[in-house]
């Protein structure tokens, strides 16, 4: 039993140096605000550093930004989770960290995550949810061409996408092992739409909505909870 704890210790200690060695290595500090525990220790933020990591690895001149806590015209935020400026559009990300098999269809209002204990679980539409996200940002950044924006939703490696039914060819639903490939080939098939100087712009109007202070992120998930309630 010693043994086995010995072991046990050591894998956790190297797990947690190289996932160490990777965050300082990242900007992902810079992006988010989260440090290092903050990171490894919350699912959503773990799931999302992931996303990011994958993300640098491109090439060519771009931004990636994090928890943007962008204005709406009704007075409330919506929260993006990751978005990549790039020559080739506006890339938003939303990072769902689950497991278990997942159902859904962009028509439908509700998705629905299947445990092994048969334990089922409903989740608003990420596709939806995405869309707002896309549709705020769109008015912030004054650019309301939809052929701009590319919505991506990202789901962990511990689920399997068992039945998800998409039609709008703008939006990916796929797994984060599948991440790069899928956005290669999406750049590499893309037309260039901005410029580096456009680019540069829009980072700095976006760069006002990071990093948002703990009375906006309270607001934000008190406002979010009305919304569901209703």
């Amino acid at each position: 039993m010693g043994i086995i704890l010995i072991f046990f210790m050591f894998g956790m200690g190297a797990f947690f140096l190289i996932k160490y060695f990777e965050f300082n290595s990242s900007n992902y500090r810079i992006a988010s605000g989260n440090g290092f525990l903050r990171t490894v220790f919350d699912k959503g933020n773990y799931g999302e550093f992931l996303i990011f990591i994958k993300l640098e690895s491109l090439k060519g001149h771009k931004y990636i930004m994090s928890n943007l806590y962008i204005p709406k015209a009704d007075g409330t935020t919506t929260e993006v989770d990751l978005l990549m400026l790039s020559e080739t559009g506006i890339y938003v990300f939303e990072s769902k960290n689950y497991s278990g098999w997942i159902f859904g269809n962009e028509r439908n209002r509700y998705w629905t995550q299947s445990l092994p204990n048969r334990q089922k679980n409903r989740f608003f539409n990420p596709v939806w949810q995405n869309k707002g996200h896309i549709s705020a940002l769109s008015n912030f950044v004054r650019i309301n061409q939809e052929h701009f924006y590319k919505s991506y939703i990202i789901f962990s490696e511990r689920c399997t996408l068992k039945k998800i039914k998409i039609n709008s060819p703008k939006v990916k639903v796929i797994k984060r092992d599948s991440l790069l490939k899928q956005i290669k080939n999406d750049i590499a098939t893309s037309p260039k739409l901005l410029n580096l100087q456009q680019i540069d712009a829009i980072y700095r109007k976006l760069k006002a909505c990071s990093q948002a202070d703990d009375t906006i992120k309270r607001t934000h998930v008190e406002q979010v909870r009305i919304k569901q309630n209703r």
